[in-house]
């Protein structure tokens, strides 16, 4: 094999547009698709002997972003890019701290894909200084606030937890105020400190802190 040939494993469970990639990659003279993937179980199997992988970080069995370093134990040197339709920076940096190189949209022109590969192997990243520098910035900001919101979940009184397992039963306030045994205006107090422990702006705000941090069980036994 040409050692300039670029080999590539594609990891993206929607199989239709997995396939029409390989199939344009393959075209190009310096590329090789050695293995394709559809799910995190299957991409684990196929990690050595890759110089670039384009992984889509929303795979059915979790997320994509956890093949990045086990990549890098396989194949010392190889390219992860993300390839997701997703606009969200969040996630994106969270992925850029696990070691991707760079995001490739799905929205992209198809010679665009062609010449972001290009351009991490030869590079080694579609990203610069700064954008390196403030997605890294995002993803530790993200990650405080996560663990603040953690501990401030820990903090919570009963009553604070049922206001929120009536909100993941979409309950209002006065369906919650009479649960708890309380007039309207003590659980609307209730209600304003719980958000501002958890820091959340909105009753759904706060509803999802609670519901990433096992707060709320959405299908309760009767």
């Amino acid at each position: 094999m040409d050692s300039g040939t670029t080999k590539i494993l594609l990891v993206e469970d929607h199989h239709l547009l997995r396939q029409a990639l390989a199939e344009i990659l393959g075209r190009e003279r310096d590329f090789l698709v050695v293995a394709q993937a559809g799910s995190l179980a299957e991409a684990r199997g196929l990690l050595e002997g890759v110089d670039v992988a384009i992984v889509d970080p929303g795979l059915p069995d979790g997320d994509g972003t956890e093949l990045i370093s086990e990549l890098r134990e396989a194949s010392p040197g190889c390219i992860a890019l993300i390839m997701t339709a997703s606009l969200d920076r969040t996630r994106f940096a969270r992925a850029v701290e696990a070691g991707a190189a760079g995001m490739i949209h799905k929205a992209s022109y198809l010679q665009e894909v062609i010449d972001a590969v290009r351009r991490a192997r030869a590079e080694g990243t579609l990203l610069s200084t700064g954008q390196i520098i403030e997605l890294m910035g995002l993803a530790s900001s993200q990650r405080d606030r996560a663990a603040a919101a953690r501990a401030a979940a820990e903090r919570l009184t009963p009553q604070e937890k049922e206001i929120l397992q009536g909100l993941g039963q979409g309950l209002g306030n006065k369906e919650i105020a009479r649960r708890l045994g309380v007039a309207i205006d003590t659980e609307r107090n209730y209600m304003a400190t719980l958000l501002t422990k958890l820091g959340a702006r909105t009753r759904l705000q706060a509803l999802v802190i609670a519901i990433r941090h096992g707060l709320v069980d959405l299908h309760p036994k009767d």
